[in-house]
């Protein structure tokens, strides 16, 4: 049996001599001539610049048929049977490592909405608040931080330090998993970046993500901060800006979108399909679909924030009608989309109804036209998250809100968005 070494130089010779990487000039065993210019081993056949030759093979990334290894047959049919098939790339460990710590991100955030912790820390600190008290005074001192802002004073007067140390934890618990989020980005990122191992747009790839990174941080503290400002003219609970919870929502559902689809665009290798006028009309309904379920995941945000899963706890009707009394209670009517809870959860029921149906009619359109097995999962497996997102959500609703199904409710819908997201990655087109 080879030893490590020995599987190892096998490996670095293999990739030198099947065009793998970077081909250094020189001669061809088989042929006896001068090798043309470095060039990519794949399809693309790509010219390298003279900077990037002294590179090792898996250094190359942004090239696309990404980066090369030993050759496996069959892996891509648009290879030919002397280069060789995609593995897992640097940049692909950075988008879905990124995609999973940041869809936990996601929930946690949930969680913290729906267990009303995320206004027991008062203040920020990037580094400071790193450390928790420890010691008795320091957790009375804490405790008597929080004391002076509307949460307790309307809403937790009787709250003792024990009970105050749970939701802290919770916020806590939030924040460092943030920071840990942009650690797991930023330090691999900034370690590729030196090496050279990243193309030009891949470069611009990162830089966009890094600062959707650091903004999603400012904005949730900037979304916190609403909660702790006094206001004298409301007689409502102590609660963050629904506006300011959306926007922080949308962007972390933006940031986990883009790191997912970069994981995916060079994990899977693209199928030829032919550019056929129902494929057209399939990949149209794919954006349109995917679009829909972004929607309908933000419209939860208003939801959450405004505890709107608390006003008609009934379905198919809201109380004992279809359409409630108070759905335009609000004025100017526009308010009602953003501040009035009855119409917000009926917006949110809505778009969850149409969600369904519109991946219910994506599938049934797809049975239609000859797709891939890969393809086919990515469709199958959209429509039973979709039914499984509207039990979860009906089930969360008729149940009054418990915190354990709701937080599987809001895990659902990311999963949801995480399958139509693999689904346009499936029917993408083919560069020329």
């Amino acid at each position: 049996m080879p030893t490590r070494p020995q599987k190892a130089e096998k490996r670095t010779s293999g990739s030198a001599k099947l065009c793998a990487g970077l081909v250094e000039g020189g001669t061809t065993p088989s042929m006896g001539e001068p090798r043309p210019p470095p060039f990519c081993g794949g399809p693309c056949r790509s010219s390298v610049p003279v900077a990037l030759q002294s590179l090792p093979p898996v250094a190359r990334l942004g090239c696309p048929c990404g980066p090369q290894l030993p050759p496996t047959p069959g892996a891509h049919p648009e290879c030919t049977p002397e280069s060789s098939s995609c593995v897992f790339p640097p940049s692909w460990y950075r988008g879905t490592q990124l995609g999973r710590v940041g869809s936990t991100r996601d929930t946690a955030r949930g969680v913290l909405v729906l267990t009303e912790s995320g206004l027991s820390m008062v203040d920020w600190h990037l580094v400071k608040e790193m450390k928790p008290p420890r010691t008795q005074q320091e957790w009375e001192a804490e405790f008597q931080k929080y004391q002076q802002f509307p949460e307790f004073k309307i809403l937790n007067h009787d709250m003792t330090l024990t009970e105050f140390k749970f939701i802290w934890y919770m916020e806590y618990s939030h924040r460092m998993w943030g920071r840990v989020v942009g650690l797991a980005y930023i330090l691999p990122a900034a370690y590729f970046w030196k090496k050279g191992w990243l193309s030009r747009p891949m470069k611009g790839c990162v830089l966009a993500l890094c600062g959707l990174v650091c903004f999603q941080g400012l904005l949730g503290w900037y979304m916190v901060k609403s909660g702790l400002e006094e206001k004298p003219d409301s007689y409502d609970i102590p609660r963050v800006s629904q506006y300011r919870l959306a926007a922080h929502l949308g962007s972390a559902l933006v940031l986990y979108a883009a790191s997912l689809w970069t994981g995916l665009s060079l994990l899977l290798p693209q199928h030829k399909l032919p550019e056929t006028h129902q494929l057209l009309r399939l990949r149209q309904y794919a954006h349109g679909t995917t679009a829909l379920i972004f929607l309908t995941a933000l419209s939860g945000a208003f939801v959450a924030g405004l505890d709107a899963g608390l006003v008609y706890n009934s379905f198919p009707k809201m109380g004992e009608r279809w359409i409630p009394d108070d759905l335009l209670a609000f004025s100017p009517v526009l308010r009602n989309i953003f501040e009035n809870p009855t119409t917000v959860q009926f917006d949110h029921r809505i778009l969850g109804i149409a969600s369904v149906t519109a991946v219910t009619a994506l599938f049934l359109f797809s049975r239609k036209i000859p797709l891939p097995r890969r393809t086919r999962m990515a469709v199958t497996s959209l429509l039973a998250v979709a039914c499984m997102q509207v039990g979860l959500g009906i089930s969360t609703l008729l149940l009054y809100v418990p915190t354990p199904l709701a937080a599987t409710h809001q895990s659902g819908s990311l999963a949801l968005l995480s399958v139509s997201l693999w689904l346009m990655s499936e029917l993408r087109r083919v560069p020329k």
